[in-house]
């Protein structure tokens, strides 16, 4: 059975009851929907516009839907169109009204059931293609990083090589130590560089060794070793959800991401530290309905890294997983680089939200 055509009623069932056995199978989308009458009467709402509206179906049953826009007069624009069979689908962008909260902005599809005289309202909330679209920019942006970090390292190397072993042979030859101090600045800078160019290319040089990973050992991991690092004035908190079940993943990439973005949090909280107050929050949760990588995950772990810092400086904050990206005087630029490249090993992401007093880091990641 279609779905979205619904049979007559039968005898002794309510219009209301046949819609929303009828429609149920539009409760599994993401996709905020509606399903009204020819006159805009609710006839059934789902799970998503449900949440997003913070009412149940049975209170919006037989309601007026224009009455949840702003502009109730687009709405009500668009049923007279659909009555009048002025057009198959109509789209425009809306403000939807939800109870004590600012009105979320949708973009509205509005199109007729065919054969039952309904009119089906389909809203995609604008902050969430926005975030997907972030997102695939993200993914994007990690998968260019790789490729030049890949092409530029090999380009380095060789040319390396042969600058370092010639200023050794030159330094044999040097009848001076005084000239000899030259020749070891190359070599020393050359190993430098070398070590850099092994750094760039470590993410890609080791396999993905998967185990079971439980994501509270490789905070406490991490928590150990940041509080080592930094004795005073850090206190890191721990806010977990224990009932978080482990997955399939390799440990010991997640405890460097992890790191990576702990260190940075700590670095950036050293006038915090000195007043006795830097705080680091590792939280836990479980998320529902993720979409990573234009792939819906039932759940998914939700790991927040947050520090009560100055914040990420604006000038880097789009470029901040970038390679050789760095808001800190002697940073390499290259922890937040791996952690994203690890994290995305997992079929996860690396988002950041930043302002003056909170940082928050947040690690998605599927779970089974």
């Amino acid at each position: 059975m279609n779905p979205l055509v619904p049979p007559s009623t039968p005898a002794g069932t309510t219009a209301a009851g046949a819609d929303a056995r009828n429609y149920q199978a539009l409760d599994w989308l993401c996709t905020l929907i509606a399903v009204l009458d020819a006159q805009g009467a609710v006839r059934f709402v789902n799970a998503a516009l449900e949440n997003a509206l913070g009412q149940s179906r049975r209170t919006m049953e037989a309601s007026d839907f224009a009455l949840c826009f702003a502009e109730p007069a687009l709405l009500d624009k668009a049923l007279s169109g659909a009555r009048s069979n002025d057009f198959a689908a109509l789209r425009f962008e809306a403000g939807l009204l939800r109870l004590g909260q600012e009105p979320l902005p949708v973009h509205v599809t509005v199109s007729v059931v065919e054969q039952v005289g309904h009119v089906m309202v389909e809203m995609w909330p604008l902050e969430q293609q926005a975030r997907q679209d972030r997102e695939e920019r993200i993914r994007e942006q990690a998968q260019a990083n790789k490729e030049l970090i890949r092409n530029l390292a090999h380009e380095i190397k060789n040319p390396l090589g042969g600058i370092r072993g010639a200023a050794q042979l030159l330094q044999m030859d040097l009848p001076t130590p005084e000239l000899r101090e030259y020749t070891t600045v190359i070599v020393h800078e050359a190993d430098r560089l070398q070590a850099l160019v092994d750094r760039l290319l470590a993410p890609h040089r080791h396999p993905h060794e998967v185990g079971d990973v439980n994501i509270h050992e490789v905070c406490e991991r991490v928590r150990s070793l940041v509080l080592i690092e930094f004795p005073q004035g850090l206190r890191i908190t721990r806010d977990y959800d224990i009932s978080i079940p482990e997955f399939r993943g390799d440990s010991a990439q997640l405890i460097q991401a992890l790191l990576n973005i702990v260190q940075n949090a700590a670095q950036a909280l050293s006038l915090r530290m000195a007043q006795g107050d830097a705080e680091i929050i590792l939280r836990t949760r479980v998320a529902r309905q993720v979409t990573l990588g234009r792939q819906r995950y039932r759940l998914a772990l939700e790991l927040h890294v947050i520090d009560n810092g100055s914040g990420v400086p604006d000038a880097i904050k789009e470029r901040i997983f970038y390679p050789l990206v760095s808001g800190r005087d002697g940073g390499s630029g290259l922890g937040l680089t791996l952690a994203q490249t690890f994290v995305q090993r997992h079929h996860g992401l690396i988002e950041c939200e930043s302002q003056p007093g909170r940082t928050d880091f947040r690690i998605l990641i599927p779970l089974p």
